[in-house]
């Protein structure tokens, strides 16, 4: 088959390290990190461009490299070709290899702020996407001295005591290990900040199953989600994370 793959930059190495195993021909377009902070609606108008742009009849489908991510990927509309989903909370899901694996180990280490190399490497969003972030439009980030200028004094404490440290719930960092890169030194670096900050440190074994089964078109329904051309995406609260509309 030749399918087209959409997905965020932090898979980077990741996919390129599947698709270069996969039996079929993939072309992969990699999208800047951040897309989840300008909200559901900012997400889905980007993802649903970039699906629009594909218009080459050499495809077969067009696979989506992304979780369910706050609701950005509900609403979106497959183009001309069938549109594959994985039926992931997070890219944390496909981190590990299942959305089974992701829940036992979020429900048992309350907390944990994950790290992989995608995240550390590919840095902040940048440009339009860091200035309509969630966090840049409530004023994360800034001084306390700039939220009372523009909120007053009142209104800054509380944005301050509720926004202000976005690591407050925070008390471990967890290294998912996927075997695609200089792990050492990303583990090292994600260590030495855990010791900085007093948190608790942990490696954890990640999982390239699910990106690789994307990419070898090895969808079973209960991993994957495949939209006919012309049909939407929608939540499904029934256990499935996201359903095509109608059938739910």
């Amino acid at each position: 088959m030749r399918l087209k793959l959409i997905t965020c930059e932090i898979f980077y190495r990741e996919f390129c390290s599947v698709v270069a195993r996969s039996p079929n021909t993939v072309d992969v377009e990699f999208l800047p990190k951040g897309l989840h902070d300008i909200g559901s609606e900012g997400m889905r108008v980007r993802l649903q461009a970039a699906l629009e742009r594909v218009d080459d009849p050499k495809y077969e489908a067009v696979l989506l490299g992304y979780g369910l991510c706050n609701n950005g990927v509900v609403g979106l509309t497959a183009g001309k070709y069938p549109l594959v989903i994985p039926r992931a909370h997070d890219c944390i899901t496909l981190f590990l290899g299942s959305s089974g694996r992701y829940l036992d180990y979020f429900n048992n280490h309350p907390g944990v702020y994950f790290k992989t190399t995608g995240w550390m490497e590919r840095g902040e969003a940048e440009g339009e996407l860091r200035q309509l972030s969630v966090g840049k439009t409530l004023g994360v980030g800034q001084s306390y001295a700039d939220l009372v200028a523009h909120y007053g004094e009142d209104n800054a404490k509380y944005l301050w005591s509720e926004l202000g440290d976005l690591t407050k719930n925070y008390r471990q960092f967890t290294y998912i290990e996927m075997g695609v890169g200089p792990e050492e030194s990303f583990a090292r670096e994600a260590r030495e900040e855990a010791a900085k900050r007093g948190w608790k440190f942990e490696k954890l074994a990640g999982d390239l199953g699910m990106f690789q089964r994307l990419v070898d078109g090895v969808w079973d329904e209960k991993e994957f989600l495949v939209v006919p051309p012309g049909r939407q995406v929608v939540a499904d609260y029934s256990g499935g994370l996201i359903s095509i509309k109608g059938t739910e």
